[in-house]
């Protein structure tokens, strides 16, 4: 729960105008409001969700995977019209609150335009360099644990805040493997406590858990929690409705909010979208008005558009006389084929990682016909990764809203073959580390961890919706800091970026709020 010393968030829709208001208190939103904490500004943070209590359920397999504890419960729509309930946590926080802590940076190939079978990856209008003093700072921030990208020291400005976090002696004894059959495993970078003193005691309820004992680096803890003890203030169970903007449209004015029941407005000088791609975009889209008929800043028709969510696998590598007897494995990573394909793929294929350890309620669904003692003698014994790679910005690719204002995505994947040779290269992999099964299953977009690309950021506003400084092109004091902004979607946890970015915006931010 909220520690008693920090303010408490408000309980009512407030009447007074603000200097900013910034809603979603998520990876880019708390990060915003955490690097304007002390800039004099009034700041209002706009949460959907409360805060997660600390509570026994926080690490119950049975109830995050069975119950679905801490999931939103309004149903999202497929293309088709069939209805799903989306992996998304509404909390202060946002999903941050269950991520699984992974903090690396992207690379600086990841700003260029790369080259895939079925397209190209764009270019960034902004580059790797531009972004270094801020990944430097979010990393400081977040108290990352981890080391530069093994031959890639020099894209580094020094050390990461804190030495990687040591492999479990099973997960080293992986690494060696790996090693000994010309593979270059690396410690992923991680958001934990493991300072001296600190607060992470290295349990297995770290990836996909709410962390009971604040130990790891979520929006909430490192951001929120600090800017709320600055001034910031909060309002918790207010959902946005839509932006208001003067009568010619020119500039935001405020945001229109539902709490317990009661819609009001609160005023603000400037505001910031931060809900996360696919709700960011919905609710530039539910803001349409006369002034603007196809959505909030949408002249370029780009809202909503090139959303980007990753080809995703997971693998559950066996060896079936040996047990995992890894508490929290998600230490290491290969990105052997991050910038390289294979002789009869030359093209760039994707990341694998290790995640925290799959238990028998994680798979209860997938294999439900098998008895729970075969469910559970799998997981006891399964080295589990995740494989994945880019999928292309479509326009195709699409977030709008149903005639009864339901969120609608529609999505096909594409960037196929090479997850696919990526997937088949990664069982190769663990079959020439010793684990002679490897078994597979693709991600639907159910789970939307990685969902970028909606409001993307482009010099021209032909092109996209936001300019360089993530504002929009059509409303000038009106921002966007989630991973909408970006224009394509490296194959990393883009949650270090979105907070890099977000203090790369701040300066420009605290301008619109002061104009």
């Amino acid at each position: 729960m909220l520690d008693p010393s920090h303010p408490a968030p408000l309980a009512a829709i407030p009447r007074e105008p603000y200097d900013l208001v910034i809603v979603g208190s998520g990876m880019g939103g708390g990060t915003l409001a955490y690097a304007l904490r002390t800039s004099g500004l009034r700041i209002l943070l706009v949460e959907r969700g409360g805060f997660i209590p600390s509570e026994p359920q926080n690490w119950s397999a049975d109830a995050l995977f069975v119950e679905r504890r801490y999931r939103a419960v309004d149903p999202w729509l497929k293309a088709d019209g069939r209805r799903f309930q989306a992996g998304m946590v509404y909390a202060v926080g946002g999903n941050t609150k269950v991520f699984g802590a992974s903090l690396p940076r992207f690379l600086p190939s990841d700003f260029d335009a790369v080259e895939h079978p079925d397209g190209v990856s764009p270019a960034w209008p902004i580059g790797y360099r531009d972004l270094v003093p801020h990944y430097a700072q979010a990393e400081a921030i977040l108290g990352v644990h981890g080391e530069p990208e093994r031959g890639r020291e020099g894209d580094w400005d020094g050390p990461l805040p804190f030495p990687p976090v040591p492999h479990e002696p099973a997960v080293e004894r992986l690494a060696r493997g790996l090693a000994a059959v010309g593979y270059a495993p690396s410690h992923l970078p991680l958001g934990v406590d493991l300072r001296p003193g600190g607060a992470c005691i290295r349990c297995g309820t770290c990836d996909a858990f709410v962390c009971r004992v604040h130990a790891k680096a979520d929006a909430d803890v490192r951001c929120v929690r600090p800017a709320l003890r600055a001034g910031v203030e909060l309002l918790t169970g207010a959902r946005a409705r839509r932006i208001l903007t003067a009568a010619d449209g020119a500039r935001a004015t405020g945001v229109e909010v539902e709490r317990d029941g009661v819609v009001g407005v609160v005023q603000a000088r400037a505001v910031v979208v931060a809900c996360g791609a696919i709700n960011s975009a919905a609710l530039l889209l539910r803001s349409a008005s006369p002034q603007h008929p196809r959505g909030l800043a949408n002249a370029s028709d780009a809202v909503g558009r090139h959303l980007l969510l990753h080809n995703n696998t997971v693998m559950l590598a066996l060896s079936p006389l040996r047990r995992n007897d890894a508490v929290n494995p998600k230490t290491l990573y290969v990105n052997d084929f991050y910038e390289r394909g294979t002789d009869d793929h030359p093209f760039p294929l994707g990341h694998l990682q290790l995640i925290g350890k799959v238990r028998e309620q994680m798979v209860r669904t997938e294999m439900r016909p098998a008895p729970r003692a075969v469910r559970r003698l799998l997981t006891d014994r399964s080295w589990d990764w995740w494989i994945f790679s880019e999928d292309l910005p479509d326009p195709e690719n699409r977030v709008d809203l149903a005639p009864d204002g339901s969120v609608r995505i529609a999505y096909r994947p594409n960037n196929e073959r090479t997850h696919e040779v990526l997937v088949r290269e990664a069982r190769r992999m663990v079959r020439r580390a010793g684990f002679p099964i490897a078994l597979t299953r693709r991600q639907d977009i159910d789970a939307c961890s990685h969902q970028a690309g909606t409001v993307r950021m482009a010099a021209d506003p032909a092109h996209g919706a936001l300019d360089l400084d993530c504002r929009s092109h059509d409303v000038p004091n009106l921002f966007v800091v989630d991973a909408s902004f970006m224009p394509s979607l490296p194959v990393m946890n883009p949650a270090l970026t979105i907070a890099a970015n977000a203090l790369r915006v701040a300066p420009a931010v605290a301008s619109a709020a002061t104009a």
